[in-house]
Parts: C-alpha cells; structure tokens; sequence
C-alpha cells in the first residue's frame, strides 16, 4: 500500500530535481535516503487520516451503535496499531542506515574536508601518495566508492551534498566520514546545513562528477605548481599579490612568499566554478569584486576589502588568479 501511495504523490516532486536537491539522487546511498523519506511521509499521512477519519467516525456514530468495546479499542488503537507501524518503520529505518553506513573498501578515494567561517578546505591522497590541496569545491569519479573525513577549524558545520549523501556534522577535534558512490557525471551543489554564523547561507560548494581518465588528469594537474605568468599583464598581477602581502593568507605553490594557512589555497583557483565557498561564479570580474569588496560581499570573513588598489592593478590581479588553472 504504501508502494502503492508514493508513486501517488511523486508527481508532487516533479521538477525538483535541481542542481541541489534531494529529489534527483545521484548514489545508491541518495537514492535510499529519499526511498526511506517518501515511506515515512506517505506512513504517516495515512496514519493520521486514519486516526482522523476513525476520530469522526466515532463521535458522529457513538450515541447510535459504539463501534468497539472500550477495551478493546484502546488495545488495538493505542497499543498494536502503533507498535506494528512504528515498529516497522524502524526496523526499515535500521536496515537502510546500516547499509549506507557500511565503510567502503580499500578502493575507495580518501578526500579530507575541514570547515572554516566560511569556505572548505579541501584535501586529496595524490597518485604518490602526496597531500594535494584544493578549495570550496569536490571534484569526484564516476562509479568509483568515495570516502570524505570531516572536521572543523572553528564552530560546528554540517557537510551536506543532497544528491549524493545524507548530512554529516562537522565538529571541532573529532573526524566523522560520509561514503557514498557516484552514478552520474555532472554539477551538483552541497551546502553547510547547520547554522554556523551570519554567512552560513553562503557556506556552499560544487561537486563535479567526471569520468575516471577524466579525474585522473585533473588530480595530476592539482599536484602541479601554478603555471608562470605568460603576459606582461600577469606578471603585474602576481607582483601585487606579493606586494599587497596576499601570501601571508595564501598558498599558491611554487611561488615565493605565498605560503599562507589562513585562507583557501589558490594554487589552482581559475579552474573553479566558483569563489567565496560557492558565493560567486568564478570569472575575471567576479575576482575583482571579490578583492575589492569581499566584506561587502560577504561580511564577516576574515579577507579585508582590497578597495584601495586602483584600477589596472586590480584587473592585472584578478586576471593573474584567473589564469592559475
């Protein structure tokens, strides 16, 4: 019945299935998870027009011919009823929960995410076994199991990618994981889904699903140090990163005086879709903005507004970050 019920009610969700959505899921974990939500809506949508429809029967009727005996309408309606369906629910609920809590194997690729006020750093295990470091964005295998440690630098997060995984807490000392499986290429969006300041709406990401020879390249690329400059324009760009003291924040690897932990890594960060953890679309333009009014844009993190810079500097800046692909 209760089959029956959900593809009643499923062209309610018709049309949701966004870039971030629990209603297009993208792994058999997603795919579970929304399976289990439908059971327990439709469950308790009929229960509760059965209890109201009993409810009325019985109030309407009473005087006429009592439908049950007092006994044992409390036995069937306050005690086996509600055990027989809760009960249910749970042992469903259990059974799912295990099967998508089970640890992958030793296939599986290990990504490290830790959350800060407000973007997410982002780390991969190399072919060499080498640490690289990424930003505000997942970029993933296709059918290949995923497993994602998480911790946070300050407050609590929550890590949450609604097509591919349930959410996961992310907690200051402690590391949590979150596995799942990958059945499609393509965008998707995660989002922090605890409320963990004035810019939490702002706390989002990207996940790109790739082919596997696809992935394999773009990991080797991230191992890279960033490319030298190649225009005149972008030699300015990355001398006023130097000089506006931009590397004491940031990482760019294989430049000298840039080796910031503050803030993201930006070895890489004209390869993003986005900048400002899934706030802005990653252009030239948008890279100037963000440095000339980040705490306009995005009050409260910790990058100072850049608005003193004048004109050509600022364009030579933006255009050097966005040529680090």
């Amino acid at each position: 019945m209760a089959w029956v019920s959900i593809s009643a009610v499923a062209p309610l969700f018709e049309g949701q299935e966004g870039v971030q959505s629990v209603y297009g899921p993208r792994s058999p974990q997603a795919e579970a998870i929304l399976t289990l939500s439908n059971l327990v809506f439709v469950s308790g949508a009929v229960i509760f027009v059965l209890v109201m429809g009993l409810l009325a029967w019985a109030i309407l009727s009473r005087r006429r011919h009592p439908p049950f005996r007092k006994t044992t309408f409390i036995a069937l309606g306050g005690f086996v009823f509600p055990a027989v369906t809760l009960g249910a629910l749970m042992v469903y609920t259990v059974l799912v929960s295990l099967r998508i809590s089970t640890p992958p194997g030793d296939e599986a690729l290990q990504i490290h995410v830790t959350g800060h006020m407000w973007w997410w750093e982002v780390h991969y295990l190399g072919p060499n076994g080498e640490r690289i470091e990424t930003a505000n964005e997942l970029r993933l295998p296709v059918d290949r199991p995923v497993s994602i440690s998480v911790t946070t630098k300050d407050v609590i997060h929550s890590f949450w990618i609604p097509s591919l995984a349930g959410k996961i807490d992310m907690i200051p000392g402690h590391v949590n994981r979150v596995a799942f499986t990958p059945t499609e290429t393509g965008i998707t969006r995660g989002q922090c889904a605890e409320y963990c300041g004035e810019q939490h709406a702002k706390m989002a990401f990207y996940v790109v699903v790739k082919p596997a020879d696809r992935f394999d390249d773009w990991l080797s690329t991230q191992a890279r140090p960033a490319p030298a400059p190649i225009t005149e324009q972008y030699q300015a760009g990355r001398a006023a990163f130097i000089s506006e003291g931009c590397g004491s924040c940031h990482t760019v690897r294989g430049l000298a005086g840039a080796n910031g932990e503050i803030g993201p890594d930006l070895t890489h960060v004209g390869g993003r879709l986005s900048i400002g953890a899934g706030w802005l679309n990653g252009s030239v333009g948008n890279l100037a903005g963000w440095i000339a009014s980040s705490q306009h844009l995005k009050p409260g993190n910790r990058m100072p507004s850049f608005d003193r810079l004048d004109g050509p500097t600022l364009r030579a800046l933006a255009a050097w970050l966005e040529s680090l692909e």
